[in-house]
């Protein structure tokens, strides 16, 4: 992995993987991928390339592929689950066409993809605790489709064509870097900024709801790690659990009191979100990912919140 297209870039993972890519690959070339209306800004603007890069567009994609030699393609490019529920027509032409244009694009090219899954990717029949690395897969959700079909076509292109093709099952990703975009995990994300601005926080999801969650450093690393792992150890490639820790809206506003005794939470429960996270396991398996390619999560609920707060009061100026 040396030239990478980041497709999505400005997203909520790419924004901050784009630029762990320019930090790890110095001789590379990171190309940051966006579309029209979400320009990169700032440091990921300035560290590096960037170009329109639509998964919708086939033709666009091979130009920057052979312009900047590029090796290696994350795609990124999705609606998050709660949003795609909103749009299931849209979601489908993104993840599903736009996923068929990378992988074709890979395969005549000979680039690496990573298209990442997600826990969204199980549903109501699958077990719910521990939930195995090889089980059953049925969601319920436009999200959660696209998800199971983007691992088997993965897969497909693998197995057919030899396309190097990986990916992980992000469980929710908490960033103190960018702003939620949809997902049903979220309310993991904008606790914190309630608490740390003393905002009384409105939970979306109910009490006793648990959910996997990562804290984005881990996933970065994962989505890497990955990438760079031993060929010949992959087994499973399309797509790894990889998870951190498992906690319901009470176990984390407690965490959070701990650090900010004055935080206050109360309950208005999104039937649309609540019914997503339903069908979802409350913690993943990982063995497979820890044997494989020796993933290992550095961060635990603890460790996240306190990193969490000490970032977003800089960030929030409080």
């Amino acid at each position: 992995m040396k030239n990478v297209l980041v497709i999505g870039s400005t997203g909520q993972i790419g924004s901050e993987l784009t630029m762990k890519l320019r930090r790890h690959l110095r001789e590379g070339t990171i190309v940051a991928g966006y579309i029209k209306g979400s320009e990169p800004k700032g440091a990921l603007l300035e560290s590096g390339p960037s170009e329109i890069a639509d998964v919708r567009n086939a033709k666009g994609l091979t130009e920057i592929v052979k312009r900047y030699k590029i090796d290696t393609i994350y795609n990124l490019a999705a609606l998050l689950s709660a949003t795609a529920e909103q749009r299931p027509l849209l979601a489908w032409d993104i993840q599903m066409n736009g996923l068929i244009n990378v992988l074709e694009v890979a395969r005549l090219n000979h680039c690496a993809v990573f298209t990442p899954s997600s826990i969204g990717s199980f549903g109501p029949s699958t077990p719910k605790v521990s939930t195995p690395q090889d089980t059953i897969q049925r969601p319920t959700s436009m999200y959660g489709v696209t998800k199971v079909a983007t691992e088997l076509l993965s897969d497909y292109y693998f197995h057919k064509f030899g396309v190097d093709t990986r990916s992980v099952r992000f469980p929710g990703l908490i960033s103190n870097v960018t702003h939620p975009g949809g997902g049903t995990t979220d309310y993991a994300v904008e606790i914190y900024y309630a608490a740390v601005k003393g905002e009384e926080f409105v939970c979306p999801i109910a009490a006793g709801t648990y959910m996997d969650m990562m804290y984005m450093p881990d996933a970065l690393r994962a989505a890497v790690k990955i990438m760079e792992a031993d060929p010949w150890r992959l087994i499973h490639r399309n797509a790894f659990n990889v998870a951190s820790m498992s906690f319901d809206p009470e176990i984390l506003a407690a965490k959070i009191r701990e650090h900010i005794p004055t935080f206050t939470m109360r309950y208005q429960v999104d039937p649309v979100r609540q019914a997503i996270a339903d069908s979802w396991p409350d913690s993943m398996n990982d063995r497979a990912a820890r044997e494989e390619w020796g993933w290992r999560p550095k961060f635990n609920l603890e460790s996240m919140t306190i990193d969490m707060i000490a970032h977003l009061r800089g960030k929030l100026g409080v």
